[in-house]
């Protein structure tokens, strides 16, 4: 059901009903592993899938990042608020990122 390198691949598969007694089948949830990591500093444009990239060589292990951070929304981690003032300075702003 899933490829090799998901992060789900460990999970257990269940079978359950819904209120309506439709079978559905559905992926048990996952604990978030702890996972240490080097802070690494991100730019407006930075995308997990290519910080993974340069990482791993696989922008697909980007969830590796997003355990290391706790964030169940990986792009969260490089989404930024968009300030209206011009003269304002980006915000320098830090995630972790695992070495293997």
């Amino acid at each position: 059901m899933f490829d090799g390198s998901s992060r789900y691949i460990t999970c257990s598969i269940v079978e359950v009903k819904t209120i309506q007694g439709d079978k559905v089948v559905a992926v048990k949830l996952r604990r978030l592993p702890y996972v240490p990591g080097k802070l690494t500093e991100t730019k407006g444009t930075d995308r997990l899938d290519i910080m993974a990239h340069r990482r791993y060589k696989d922008g697909t292990r980007l969830w590796r990042i997003a355990d290391a951070n706790t964030e169940l929304e990986a792009n969260r981690l490089v989404e930024r608020e968009r300030n209206e003032n011009p003269l304002a300075k980006e915000e320098t702003h830090f995630i972790s990122v695992p070495e293997s």
